[in-house]
């Protein structure tokens, strides 16, 4: 890892052979004007058109131009991910590639974010795209994800700018990148926004529709779930076996009382029914919550999963934090 890097620009394409181009000169002129050391790294993400022959064309040109190429389409979150496990720079931005995110705007997000925030989102004003399609369901899933997660941002998605070291060490899964805010919030890492624009696409279509809502409905379930009660799956799933258990006990408790004072058989009537399913659903809540918790322990220690953002560090060395 070169330690000289300040910042790394990271931007996934999938066949965008037309964009490319424009998108590298503009960003590089960008940066070449306002930061000293920098590199951009383009994700080749499966292309099946020209985009990797123009990478290695553009690269040969412009020494700060980086490639990783993957062997076939993965995804945005893959590409991303890979690019910043390959990125170096002390802050990362992760951007599109198709020029919706401009690159002239790059400088309000790192310029925030000496100020000692650990994220910067680019939020995002007057959107073109279908309203139906696209913005009502982004607002819906921002408003979601500012309730199940506490996180102030109120545009999630996109235009990014993160502490490197914070970048490198989340563990994304498929579709979380529209998270990212989310995700470093829930860790204590202090996040702030900038407004940016949001022209149309430079050239290309788009390679996203609706069906995109219903993954990131899902996506906010699954982190909803993941976050919740200090990330203890027993907390959960425990005061649900007690809630169940309560209940079963006093239903009980009512049809021994009618059994034993007024002799009404208790056996075949649907409240004792109720009362066994309730207490097997107990128990079985009780059994999931042990079961992941044992398998959040061994994943944390497997990857070295830290739920934690350290801001600084007195008297120790950068490998400590």
């Amino acid at each position: 890892m070169n330690d000289n890097i300040e910042l790394s620009i990271i931007t996934p394409m999938h066949n965008e052979t037309l964009c490319i181009e424009e998108f590298v000169d503009r960003t590089f002129a960008v940066l070449s004007k306002n930061v000293q050391n920098f590199e951009i790294i383009i994700v080749n993400d499966g292309s099946t058109d020209d985009t990797e022959i123009k990478l290695k064309q553009l690269s040969k040109q412009i020494p700060e131009l980086k490639g990783v190429s993957l062997s076939r389409n993965s995804g945005q979150c893959s590409a991303l991910y890979a690019g910043i496990q390959h990125s170096s720079g002390k802050y990362v931005i992760v951007m599109d590639g198709d020029l919706q995110h401009k690159p002239e705007e790059i400088p309000l997000l790192f310029n925030k974010i000496l100020e000692g925030y650990d994220l910067v989102s680019g939020t995002r004003q007057k959107r073109k795209e279908s309203l139906i399609l696209k913005r009502i369901p982004s607002l819906i899933a921002n408003f979601l994800l500012r309730i199940t997660t506490g996180c102030p941002i109120r545009d999630m998605g996109g235009f990014k700018c993160m502490r490197g070291d914070i970048a490198r060490g989340l563990q994304l899964r498929p579709g979380q990148h529209r998270l990212f805010p989310a995700l470093v919030y829930l860790k204590g890492g202090r996040v702030s926004e900038v407004d940016v624009s949001a022209p149309e696409r430079f050239a290309g279509e788009g390679h996203y529709g609706i069906s995109r809502s219903f993954d990131v409905l899902f996506d906010i379930v699954l982190l909803w779930f993941q976050s919740s009660f200090k990330s203890r799956p027993i907390y959960l799933f425990g005061r649900l076996s007690f809630l169940f258990f309560l209940f079963s006990s006093m239903m009980i408790t009512f049809l021994l009382y009618e059994k034993f004072c007024f002799g009404i058989h208790m056996g075949t009537r649907p409240p004792f029914l109720i009362s066994m399913i309730l207490f097997l659903s107990s128990m079985g809540f009780m059994s999931m919550g042990f079961i992941l918790e044992i398998l959040t322990d061994a994943l944390n220690s497997i990857m070295n999963i830290k739920h934690y953002v350290v801001s600084d560090t007195i008297n120790l060395s950068d490998k400590n934090k």
